[in-house]
């Protein structure tokens, strides 16, 4: 892996992926490329849309890429609002950017969800092999994705790798429309109100993980030996499984009148029921050595302290 195309590079995963591969790779190393262009971007870029295969070939042709990171993709809040269109984005660009790196015999890289899995699904320590149903189409998406992924390595021989993430937590990246972005915006309103009224109910336990260990995770699997792979296009990953309350204590030793309350979105609610409570992630532990930094109380205190940056 040595020169990279990342696609979705605006959003919440690519905007602090390209940062930190450029500051692993050097900055003419990593391409950025969405709809649009950052301000403050200073490396190289191009403006692609991924419902388009060529735009997406001559991009990672003309800068000579070895390796594709696949993001650009509709999230599961906003995807339920429009079904068909997340459909055409998420599973078109992906067939898009695999035909790429067929042709070019690139490296591949696309992240599945916590999203794959349904309400069937064992919610404890879910295994790496399980049953999976999901009841929304980014879940259908993602599904279908790490299945047509899998069908690019066994018949192309494309090297495609990939992780189930669980919710992630940043202070780079406003929400994006993800049914787990409750666990983002709780830091910010902790700071500017003291106080959040949460969409998600009571009790309701997922499973998270703070971005820098979600970007640590990408690199250490795209770089780790072939042979070892065996999972190879979506390997569970956790670090965090906590409920609304759990973040709010977490909050309060850092804001002690930090106060929270509830007013329950019933469509986001019934995707988080839908979702397991925790990962097992051994499987990612045993093939590539993936290990977790933060757990709740670490991860507060650095969100905290990053957003107060922000604002002074």
């Amino acid at each position: 892996m040595k020169k990279i195309l990342v696609t979705g590079a605006m959003g919440q995963i690519g905007s602090e992926l390209v940062r930190t591969l450029r500051q692993h790779y050097g900055t003419s190393n990593v391409i950025a490329s969405d709809l649009r262009q950052s301000e403050t971007d200073e490396g190289p870029f191009e403006m692609v849309d991924v419902t388009d295969e060529k735009a997406i070939y001559e991009a990672a042709n003309k800068h000579h890429v070895d390796t594709i990171m696949h993001l650009a993709a509709l999230l599961s809040a906003k995807a339920e609002e429009q079904p068909k269109f997340a459909w055409n984005l998420n599973m078109g660009g992906l067939l898009n950017a695999l035909e790429v790196a067929r042709k070019l015999n690139l490296q591949f890289f696309t992240p599945s969800s916590i999203g794959a899995f349904g309400p069937t699904t064992p919610k404890q320590k879910t295994p790496q092999e399980t049953i999976m149903r999901p009841t929304t189409m980014y879940g259908v998406n993602k599904v279908a994705g790490e299945l047509l992924c899998n069908y690019y390595y066994e018949h192309y021989g494309v090297d495609t790798r990939g992780v189930r993430y669980p919710g992630l937590i940043s202070h780079g990246t406003p929400p994006g429309g993800g049914t787990t972005d409750y666990a983002v915006d709780i830091y910010h309103k902790a700071l500017s109100h003291k106080r959040y009224t949460s969409y998600i109910a009571q009790g309701t336990y997922m499973d998270m993980m703070y971005m820098p260990d979600a970007l640590n995770a990408i690199m250490k699997l795209m770089e780790a030996d072939p042979a070892k792979l065996l999972h190879r296009n979506a390997y569970n990953i956790s670090a965090i499984s906590a409920a609304p309350e759990d973040f709010a204590r977490s909050i309060q030793k850092q804001i002690p009148d930090f106060e929270l309350a509830y007013d329950v979105d019933p469509a986001r609610q019934e995707i988080a029921e839908s979702w397991p409570d925790q990962l097992d992630s051994s499987a990612a532990e045993a093939e590539w050595g993936f290990k977790a930094d933060y757990d709740i109380d670490r991860m507060t205190a650095d969100m905290l302290a990053k957003l107060r940056t922000k604002q002074d």
